[in-house]
C-alpha cells in the first residue's frame, strides 16, 4: 500500500487506536498524512511510504503498520550506520530497506497494529511475516522495526526478529496534585537545584504561555517554526520538517497539539512543540531565539511536568538520548526495536553484537537508576 491516503482514516485508526485512554497521536492516520501531504516523505526524501495493509475476507482492514522504503538511515533514532558500513565493505548493498517507524519521531508504541479481537496476534504475525516475505521478494537488506512495545519485541524475537533495546528519559507522575508534590518526592539537594533552575530561566522577565487548540493560530506556527528551524539546523544540518507540515499538524489534530511560548512582552523568544496522548505528554521540537540560563530545562522539562501533573497524565515522554533529564526527574526506560536481516552472515554478526549491547544497556540503565534524583529513604537532609 504506498500511501496513507489508500486507506480511510476510521479503517487505520480502528486499528491504530483503538483506546482513546491509551491514544498515541503519532499513530494516528492524521499524523502520517500530514507528514505526506507535506512532502517531508516520499518523492526524493528517502522515505518512501510503502504502508503495510491486511485485509480480512471481507475486505476490512484486520491490521496495518506504518512502513517506508529508506535508502539511508537519517531520520530513524536506532543507529544502523556500522551495519550498512561493514555490509558495504563485504560487498553488500544495505540500501533500500524496509522501516516500520513513524518517520523523525523516537516515541515508543505499536508498530504492528492488528486490530483488537480473538485473532490479533495472528494478525500482528501475519504483518511481521508480510514484512519479511516483502525484504526477500524484494532484495531488501532487511526489516526495522523500532520503538515498538515489549511485547512486540518479545514476540517477534520469537519468530526469529533479532531484538535490540536502548534508552530514554521518561517522568513518571506518581499522583502528584502539584508541582511542588513532585519537588517534594526529590533529595534536598536536588530540589534546590530545580527551584533555581527554575527562578533562572525566567529571571529577566519573560512570560510562558500554554497554547492549544484552535488558539494556535498562524502567527504561533510561524514563531514556532523559526525556533525548530535555528534548532534542527544546529543539531541535524537540515531539519526534517517543513512549514507546511506544522499547519497541517494543527489543521488536523489541533486539540493534541500544545505549545508551550516564552515571550518578552508580546514577542515570542522560545517554545517546545508537545503532543497531547491519551494518558501521555510527548515532547517533540524546542527552539529559541534568545538564549538564556535554564530555559530549555524550564520549558522543556519542568512545563511539561506541570502540565502534566494538571492534566492528570501519567507520564511525559521527553524524546532520545539526554542524560541530564535524569537530575530533572526523569528516568532511564528501556525502549526496544526488531530487526529482520536477509543477509546470514550479516545477521550472524549483528546477533552477536546486540547481545553485547544488550547487557551495556542493561547495566547502564541500573547505574543510572541508582543516581536518580528522588528521595530513596528519610534523611537527615530531607527531615
Amino acid at each position: 500500500m504506498p500511501r496513507i491516503a489508500d486507506v480511510t482514516a476510521a479503517d487505520w485508526d480502528a486499528c491504530a487506536n483503538p483506546d482513546p485512554a491509551t491514544f498515541n497521536p503519532f499513530l494516528a492516520h492524521a499524523f502520517l498524512a500530514a507528514l505526506e501531504e507535506a512532502g517531508t516523505v516520499g518523492g526524493r526524501t528517502g522515505w518512501t511510504p510503502r504502508h503495510l495493509v491486511l485485509r480480512s475476507d471481507c475486505g476490512s482492514v484486520a491490521a496495518c503498520a506504518p512502513a517506508y522504503l529508506k535508502s539511508h538511515s537519517q531520520g530513524e533514532y536506532v543507529f544502523d550506520h556500522s551495519w550498512a558500513d561493514a555490509y558495504t565493505q563485504a560487498g553488500g548493498r544495505y540500501y533500500p530497506k524496509l522501516q516500520i517507524a513513524v518517520p523523525f519521531t523516537p516515541v515508543p508504541g505499536r508498530r504492528l497494529l492488528a486490530r483488537p479481537g480473538a485473532n490479533a496476534a495472528e494478525r500482528e504475525a501475519a504483518l511481521a511475516a508480510a514484512a519479511a516475505t516483502l525484504v526477500e521478494r524484494d532484495g531488501l537488506s532487511g526489516a526495522n522495526i523500532t520503538f515498538l512495545t515489549e511485547g512486540e519485541w518479545t514476540r517477534l524475537g520469537h519468530l526469529g526478529y533479532l531484538q535490540r533495546t536502548d534508552q530514554q528519559f521518561h517522568w513518571p507522575n506518581d499522583g502528584y496534585a502539584t508541582f511542588e508534590d513532585f519537588l517534594g518526592s526529590l533529595a534536598s539537594r536536588k530540589r534546590k537545584t530545580v527551584r533555581k533552575e527554575r527562578e533562572q530561566a525566567l529571571s529577566s522577565g519573560l512570560t510562558v504561555e500554554w497554547v492549544t487548540g484552535r488558539d494556535i493560530t498562524e502567527a504561533y506556527w510561524d514563531a514556532f517554526f523559526a525556533f525548530y528551524m535555528d534548532t534542527g539546523s544546529r543539531k541535524w544540518g537540515r531539519p526534517y520538517l517543513n512549514r507546511k507540515f506544522f499547519s497541517l499538524l494543527g489543521a488536523a489534530m489541533p486539540e493534541r497539539c500544545l505549545l508551550v511560548m516564552v515571550k518578552r512582552g508580546n514577542r515570542p523568544i522560545a517554545g517546545a512543540l508537545n503532543m497531547i496522548g491519551g494518558d501521555c505528554l510527548y515532547g517533540r521540537y524546542w527552539g529559541a531565539v534568545e538564549q538564556h540560563p535554564c530555559l530549555h530545562f524550564e520549558v522543556c522539562y519542568y512545563q511539561a511536568i506541570e502540565f502534566a501533573i494538571q492534566n492528570r497524565l501519567a507520564r511525559v515522554e521527553a524524546g532520545a538520548q539526554g542524560e541530564h533529564k535524569l537530575a530533572r526527574g526523569y528516568l532511564p526506560t528501556k525502549t526496544y526495536s526488531a530487526h529482520f536481516i536477509a543477509h546470514r552472515g550479516l545477521r550472524r554478526a549483528i546477533a552477536d553484537y546486540l547481545q553485547r549491547e544488550r547487557a551495556y544497556v542493561d547495566a547502564a540503565g541500573a547505574q543510572l537508576t541508582e543516581l536518580g534524583p528522588y528521595r530513596k529513604t528519610m534523611s537527615i537532609e530531607d527531615a
